[in-house]
């Protein structure tokens, strides 16, 4: 038994299915995809995305059954989890680095001679000419406070838990995800009234783009709290043990962080640069 008995705080995982049972979800997924785009049947797509769905929901599961046995996540394994949750966010933020950098270089160089059919592609201009910006301090303004406030509730939450509220914690986590949902139906509304497409045009391609990949963060961050609601009234969480919530609320300030600079540098700035450039 002194043999096999464990004599170090790492935690070493039991053998699992998931891992391949997610790369066969992730190429039904990619074949679907692929399949639609060519106006061939949807169902391998949704056939794909259900069984990501369930392996991601089973997968999170045992992890969550393995934060909550009291054993298996150590010191030393929280710290190595903050540690690949702050690559995880690094990661995230030259995926948007990606995007602004596209954007800027067509902010910039719009009438660049060196790239090819770049002056016929925006006609000289920035944004290219027949291009109708949003007002910046109309709907992309008010989800900016919608963004911020939902960053103050989350906090809230993380204080009251770190207190033992449990009362607060709760509201503040219901208040956060009602701001969440609020600013995507915001977007939803503002993406119906947009003056232009994605294709067609560099402006759209890169405002769809970096926008778009925004909100789709705003959404997995707002299922994130969500599961972080239910746990919470599950008394999963205390106020030394709570490391699932303490990553949603990161993930929810790096969303929150993101969408500042969108909103000063493609709606602000890029709306001055109308003036600019005409």
């Amino acid at each position: 038994m002194s043999a096999i008995a464990k004599n170090h705080d790492y935690h070493m995982v039991e053998p699992s299915p998931w891992p391949f049972v997610m790369s066969v979800g992730i190429l039904i997924f990619a074949i679907g995809a692929i399949s639609w785009m060519h106006h061939w049947t949807p169902w391998i797509f949704f056939i794909g995305l259900a069984v990501v769905l369930y392996t991601m929901y089973a997968w999170w599961s045992d992890v969550v059954k393995e934060a909550n046995n009291g054993v298996d996540h150590t010191p030393v394994v929280q710290m190595h989890h903050r540690y690949g949750m702050m690559l995880f966010i690094a990661s995230e933020v030259m995926l948007f680095v990606a995007f602004f950098w596209a954007y800027f270089d067509g902010f910039f160089r719009f009438d660049d001679v060196e790239q090819y059919a770049r002056v016929a592609a925006t006609g000289g201009h920035w944004p290219p000419q027949g291009i109708e910006l949003f007002d910046a301090f109309h709907l992309p303004l008010f989800n900016t406070l919608i963004l911020l406030t939902s960053g103050t509730t989350v906090t809230w939450a993380h204080h009251a838990l770190l207190e033992g509220d449990r009362k607060g914690l709760r509201w503040g986590l219901v208040l956060t995800v009602a701001l969440g949902l609020l600013f995507t139906c915001v977007q939803v509304i503002e993406y119906s009234e947009a003056a232009f497409s994605f294709g067609g045009n560099m402006y759209g391609a890169t405002f769809f783009m970096a926008t778009g990949l925004h909100g789709f963060h705003v959404a997995v961050g707002t299922i994130f709290l969500i599961v972080c609601l239910l746990r919470a009234e599950r008394g999963d969480f205390t106020p030394q043990r709570h490391l699932g919530f303490e990553f949603a609320a990161w993930y929810w300030h790096f969303v929150d962080v993101v969408w500042l600079f969108l909103f000063a540098s493609i709606y602000v700035w890029g709306s001055w640069g109308v003036a600019i450039n005409h």
